[in-house]
């Protein structure tokens, strides 16, 4: 799907994605698998798991960093997406896998995160609401050397593509949207993703408006 919307945009091949994830695994610290979700994979895991946990990484937030020419956006109106940019901290959840189907339920991952190798993943401590380290997740970290990052957008360009970009997987909007909500319903509340929406919302109602 992304190679026919997006022909130019190189993508990971197979074998790319299976190093990547090898990689990964092999610099694996000691104890349980988990995975860290900021973003789709709170309302949208799909991942078998055996625990779920909401979780406090440090050195890494939220922000809408990653340019999309295909799902959320197109090539003319490209959208925009989630990824982990450096800064203080960051809340989500986190998702404990079993050995099991660890490497298979990965795999699944991969192909879904590491589409054209735009995130760098990364083993990170995860802490409890009280700041205690319960474990080692995998978090997509954003590659800020990829031709797809966004960083540091003026504020209106943010608000204007998030609100307007729209592609075969849906509008950039519906993933802002279904994010603040997923993050409520984990008790979790990022202030600058609701300040965010209210923006998003207020510009698509001006053009309904019109």
């Amino acid at each position: 799907m992304v190679a026919r919307v997006a022909p130019t945009l190189r993508l990971l091949t197979d074998a790319e994605r299976q190093a990547s994830l090898l990689a990964t695994l092999a610099q694996r610290p000691a104890g349980d698998a988990w995975l860290f979700g900021y973003g789709s994979l709170i309302w949208n895991p799909t991942i078998h798991h055996v625990e779920r946990r909401v979780a406090h990484i440090r050195g890494w937030r939220r922000d809408f960093c990653l340019s999309v020419r295909a799902g959320r956006g197109s090539a003319d109106y490209p959208g925009l997406v989630l990824g982990l940019d450096t800064g203080e901290e960051c809340t989500g959840v986190a998702y404990r896998i079993g050995e099991d189907v660890l490497h298979a339920e990965l795999e699944l991952v991969w192909r879904r995160e590491m589409v054209a190798g735009s995130y760098i993943p990364r083993w990170v401590d995860v802490m409890d609401g009280n700041g205690v380290r319960f474990g080692s997740a995998i978090a997509f970290t954003i590659d800020i050397a990829c031709e797809q990052y966004a960083g540091a957008l003026e504020r209106q360009e943010l608000v204007e593509r998030l609100a307007t970009a729209t592609g075969v997987l849906g509008s950039s909007a519906d993933y802002l949207f279904r994010t603040c909500a997923g993050l409520r319903e984990c008790g979790i509340v990022d202030e600058e993703l609701e300040r965010l929406a209210a923006e998003v919302s207020a510009r698509q109602q001006r053009d309904g408006a019109i």
